[in-house]
């Protein structure tokens, strides 16, 4: 997308939530998350790349030991459609006998949350637990639910605060969605 469609994606989206209300949500889930997880010392997986912006504003307010690392993998490749999920790199830490926290940016269908906790449930891991900035309203049932929710969302493409619009706008501070058609 070029900087112009770029502009003119923003200018024509409606903001669902402001920056200020992503503020609240974020300390609003550091504390849930201190609150269950403090005495853990949780290994931390950050989900590529939608979830950098959430992570980096999360894991300054977790106020207790924890150790980090990443996966990737994706449905959407820079379209507005989910496809078939493709692993781009697993976690280097090993998870076997560890309590582990997943931060997504967002839970559309959910497919590629379930996935991430069957795969690491499958390596041992002895617990799985997910946070995510946004938990989309599908209006029909999801193969999991995330312990941790910043905000939910209506059913419409949205962007911002992490989540792209094919490939542009993550570094945006608030959550946009796309004009209805």
């Amino acid at each position: 997308m070029t900087p112009h469609d770029a502009r003119a994606v923003l200018a024509a989206a409606e903001q669902i939530y402001s920056a200020q209300d992503v503020e609240r949500a974020i300390g609003r889930v550091a504390a849930d998350i201190t609150r269950a997880l403090a005495e853990q010392n949780p290994l931390v997986l950050i989900v590529m790349s939608g979830a950098v912006v959430f992570a980096g504003q999360l894991l300054p307010r977790l106020t207790f030991p924890l150790d980090l690392d990443y996966l990737h993998l994706t449905r959407y490749a820079n379209t507005t459609r989910g496809g078939e999920l493709e692993w781009k790199t697993l976690p280097q830490q090993p998870v076997a006998g560890r309590v582990v926290l997943v931060i997504d940016d967002v839970l559309d269908e959910g497919h590629t949350l379930a996935e991430i906790r069957r795969h690491l449930l499958a390596d041992g891991a002895a617990a799985v637990y997910s946070a995510v900035f946004a938990d989309k309203d599908l209006g029909k049932p999801k193969p999991l639910a995330a312990d941790f929710v910043g905000v939910k969302l209506p059913n419409r493409y949205v962007f911002g605060f992490g989540m792209d619009v094919r490939g542009a706008w993550r570094n945006l501070p608030a959550v946009y969605a796309l004009k209805e058609e």
